[in-house]
């Protein structure tokens, strides 16, 4: 991993102690979910889901991937998608790159990002979609929902064997604001802390 990245994995693996007690049963069940799949050598793929999935859906899918491949956890497949299709939002995109990440970032109104956290590795497509989009799995998946508008909204993820909800503050809270950058920084890192903690527990 890029030496930057590598920095900041070393900070957020600090904070995982901070992450409450209810979460951590909520990360744990999905935890368990991907070491279950481990153990019948199936793959594990996850969707994260939530809204317009511009925000925090992309950042589980980026985060959840770095985690799987730092704690050296094959076959985790990460996707995202939403209810409606917008854009992988700029301010997120930032919050991405202030990590270490890189991100190749076309022009489009809803552009293909590729974030890569190794340059040995293939970069993750980051892209506003529905979650029925073609690109995702059709079966046997675990939805992840990470917002409560979307868990909400979505009785049913056709096609998911399982479904957890792992809800975030929305950071489009704080956008025009003078809290807009932190807002996205503190969120992208609650996000990698939690994601660190889910793989550090398969």
């Amino acid at each position: 991993m890029y030496p930057d990245l590598d920095l900041y994995i070393e900070g957020v693996k600090k904070e995982i102690s901070e992450i409450s007690d209810h979460r951590k049963v909520k990360l744990q069940e999905l935890a368990d979910y991907i070491e279950a799949k481990k153990n019948t050598g199936e793959p594990a793929r996850l969707v994260f889901i939530c809204t317009h999935n511009s925000r925090r859906s992309h950042f589980c899918q980026i985060w959840s991937a770095v985690f799987a491949e730092y704690f050296g956890i094959a076959g985790v497949e990460t996707f995202s998608g939403g209810t409606e299709v917008t854009a992988f939002n700029p301010r997120a995109v930032g919050a991405i790159e202030r990590t270490g990440l890189k991100v190749r970032k076309p022009k489009g109104e809803n552009p293909r990002y590729e974030v890569w956290f190794d340059d040995g590795e293939e970069p993750l497509v980051c892209f506003s979609k529905t979650f029925a989009d073609p690109y995702n799995p059709k079966n046997n998946f675990a939805a992840v929902m990470t917002c409560s508008d979307a868990d909400e909204n979505c009785p049913v993820i056709f096609g998911a064997e399982k479904r957890f909800s792992i809800p975030y503050v929305d950071p489009k809270e704080s956008d025009g604001t003078s809290r807009e950058k932190a807002t996205y920084d503190e969120r992208c890192r609650q996000v990698a802390s939690e994601m660190c903690y889910l793989m550090s527990e398969v």
